[in-house]
């Protein structure tokens, strides 16, 4: 396994490698051994006299600390190297050489030495002095036997290999008076050297190693998951140059550049497609499994992966600025934004450890002095405590479980905005939804023709669509989109009349169409034909009526689709356990009720202003619970603030969305958020289970302790085995898929 995969939870090393993420307005600092809550709770304190704590960022899986510009870079990599750990700054997006062996592999090369060391001390042990001696046990047994010289030397080099990731750090913890996990563990491998237990000393210090070693590389694989993000673009385009074409790496290509695309090539850099046809697999992206048709004028995203037809693009966005990059970004920035959970462990561990030396020093102590017991017995059951009392095992399990749930959502298409808000939607109450972009497509429709007296359907949308055609009209479009291919008619003399519709010249004879208010200002409205329109509008639908100065020729009814998954999207949210949704729009009454009743909304409310939205949104929580709104990001910005979580729909490709939403759907799918809402329960599930896992283990070996029946190695591992179970139960949520 390799270190340089991640720095494990309670000591090692890593390689000096940029930040693969964007960051802040800070500087960056690479910090060899801050893994998990003890050591940025250490680093806190350290530098509370350069910094205010609460100005720093700490990404434990990356090991880097960010740090404001203004502050004394010098002082602050002094101060962090007191500690026993090792700051250095990151150089931007400049390559680092390549580490060495050691530097790749430091755990496990002291593991291996450790192991070694122990074994041959043993064996040695075992064969000059006797096996008995070699073993020892319980109490000052071991200083009854005399181990010899060279099983010392053995059992030295084992302990030397197991302690020394954790020594600098267990020696600053002990000058600031600070216990943490390295003195524990420290004192404990002390403590049995100092009653001879050289075996057991050996061998705590190897376990404590060996579990290092594999929590470096269990660790490493959610780190790695989120990386893989960075891996999805290709390390060249193909540009296009007059017929030929050269590659370069996408970072030199300059916005509205043609490149080249071949049949399962993974296409390079946002943009739209110029010439060919293909199917593209968006799944990186967006998480969807159906392959994406593809022709001239559609969009298409860095990282995701071309069929089999050669596509021609041109580029719309900055290697830098390409969705995929800020995906990447807000990943990375989610990470730095530690859930509910993690500070919870973070206050516990602060509280925990002085605790457990409290303990283990009154189980030496008092025994012997008020009931006259063994002081030697005593004090290795005191050693035995300080070593399970570790809490390895807690403190990786909560940033593990977060890290890795983050990273499954980001794959299925889910950007969590950082731990906080993943952890949210297992408590939501209700969802509130806009209507327009996320339970409809966003953009009219003709849905219904209504020809009166001797005209034909088709005729009235020929003439619709030779007035309407140079129109840039939302409506206008969907007329002439519905008519394409439909006809061949010309109109002239077109005018538009602001505020009411348009007219012009068809086949030399004067038609006019517009709105419901123009017909009726016109005088032409019959009582039937104010019946239709009046029922039209019930539905939710917009009608255009056609007609020339002497009578109504006919009705176009237009309306906003509803999207085809919308009902199945709202029944998996009831489904997943949320009690209750609703609809905030601006929308007309009538519209928003034939909508809500199409698709089975719960609550309507309908012509909101953006104030009002907000006002619904605290109604909502008072009476039921957590709020999440839904929305494009940008119209429903206030109540996207103040709900419990902002959910923004069809991220792809929006900044704004990416930039306000604590969760952005890269596609249009409400389906998703369903599968967020199970996702997270799932999460918080196996933190709960981590948690009550690690708490039961120690709470076991204590009473196992007060009854004589635990011992110092039997202790660590039980301790590197809760570690590593709770690691790997945390990594189940990589397994994670959208339904």
């Amino acid at each position: 396994m390799s270190d340089n995969e991640h720095d494990h939870c309670c000591g090692g090393e890593e390689q000096v490698a940029s930040n693969p993420v964007a960051r802040g307005a800070g500087v960056a600092l690479k910090v060899h051994g801050m893994d998990c809550a003890e050591e940025v709770g250490t680093l806190k304190r350290v530098l509370k006299d350069l910094v205010d704590p609460d100005a720093l960022v700490f990404d434990t899986l990356s090991g880097v600390m960010e740090v404001p510009e203004n502050v004394d870079m010098e002082a602050v990599i002094s101060a962090v190297g007191r500690t026993g750990m090792r700051a250095v700054r990151v150089q931007g997006d400049s390559p680092e050489p390549d580490p060495s062996v050691w530097e790749r592999n430091r755990t496990s090369i002291l593991a291996t030495v450790s192991g070694m060391g122990v074994a041959a001390g043993f064996g040695l042990h075992a064969v000059l002095g006797g096996l008995e001696a070699a073993i020892g046990h319980e109490g000052m047994g071991g200083a009854e036997h005399a181990v010899p010289v060279p099983a010392l030397v053995a059992y030295g080099m084992g302990v030397a290999a197991g302690l020394w990731p954790v020594l600098p750090k267990a020696w600053f913890s002990l000058r600031s008076l600070r216990p943490d996990m390295n003195l524990l563990m420290t004192l404990a491998v002390t403590g049995a050297i100092a009653i001879g237990e050289w075996f057991e000393a050996g061998t705590v210090a190897f376990l404590f190693a060996v579990s290092l070693a594999l929590e470096s590389w269990s660790v490493g694989r959610a780190r790695k998951a989120v990386e893989r993000l960075l891996s999805l673009a290709p390390d060249t385009v193909r540009v296009k140059e007059g017929d030929a074409t050269r590659e370069v790496p996408p970072s030199e290509v300059a916005v509205g550049t043609s490149f080249v695309v071949r049949p399962g090539e993974r296409i390079g850099l946002d943009g739209l497609v110029a010439t060919g046809r293909s199917e593209v697999d968006q799944a990186p992206i967006t998480g969807e499994s159906v392959l994406a048709a593809k022709e001239p004028g559609d969009e298409v995203f860095a990282g995701t992966i071309n069929g089999n037809g050669v596509l021609e693009v041109r580029s719309t966005a900055a290697a830098t600025d390409t969705t995929l990059a800020r995906i990447v970004a807000m990943v990375g920035e989610a990470r730095k934004d530690r859930s509910e959970s993690e500070r919870w462990v973070e206050r516990f561990a602060r509280i925990y450890t002085p605790v457990v030396f409290g303990a283990a020093a009154l189980v030496f102590v008092v025994p012997p002095l008020a009931f006259g017991a063994d002081w030697g017995t005593w004090f290795y059951r005191a050693l035995v405590l300080l070593v399970i009392g570790c809490p390895c095992a807690l403190v990786i399990s909560t940033p593990v479980a977060v890290v890795s749930g983050l990273a499954a959502a980001a794959r299925n298409g889910v950007l969590v905005k950082g731990g906080r808000f993943l952890e949210i939607p297992a408590h939501l109450a209700v969802v509130a939804v806009d209507k327009t972009g996320t339970l409809t497509l966003g953009r009219p429709e003709l849905v219904d023709i209504h020809a009166l007296d001797d005209h034909t359907p088709e005729r009235l949308l020929a003439v619709a669509a030779a007035i309407e055609a140079d129109s840039e009209h939302p409506i206008a479009r969907a007329v002439v989109d519905r008519a394409a291919g439909g006809g061949s008619l010309r109109a002239s003399s077109v005018e538009a009349v602001p505020g009411k519709g348009a007219r012009g010249v068809v086949d030399g004879r004067a038609y006019w169409l517009g709105s419901h208010r123009w017909l009726e200002e016109r005088g032409q409205e019959t009582p039937e034909l104010h019946a239709l329109l009046e029922a039209e509008s019930a539905r939710g639908r917009t009608v255009v009526a056609i007609g020339t100065d002497d009578h109504v020729c006919g009705t176009l009814s237009l309306a906003d689709t509803i999207k085809p998954e919308a009902r199945a999207s709202i029944a998996a949210l009831h489904d997943a356990g949320v009690a209750r949704v609703a609809m905030l729009t601006g929308d007309n009454r009538g519209t928003a009720a034939a909508v809500a009743a199409e698709v089975g909304i719960d609550d309507v409310r309908a012509e909101l202003l953006p104030a009002d939205k907000v006002s619904a949104v605290e109604e909502l929580e008072r009476t039921y619970g957590p709020v999440a709104m839904i929305g494009d990001g940008v119209n429903d910005a206030p109540a996207l603030a103040r709900s419990a979580i902002g959910v923004a729909m069809g991220a792809i490709g929006t900044d704004v969305a990416v930039e306000t939403a604590d969760v952005a759907l890269m596609t249009d799918d409400l389906a998703k958020l369903a599968w967020l809402v199970r996702h997270s329960r799932r999460t918080l599930s196996i933190v709960r289970q981590n948690t009550v896992f690690a708490l039961a283990i120690k709470a076991l070996f204590v009473v196992l302790t007060f009854a004589g029946l635990a011992s110092l190695w039997g202790a660590i591992a039980a301790d590197m085995g809760a570690s590593l179970l709770v690691v790997f139960n945390a990594l189940r949520l990589l397994r994670s898929e959208a339904e």
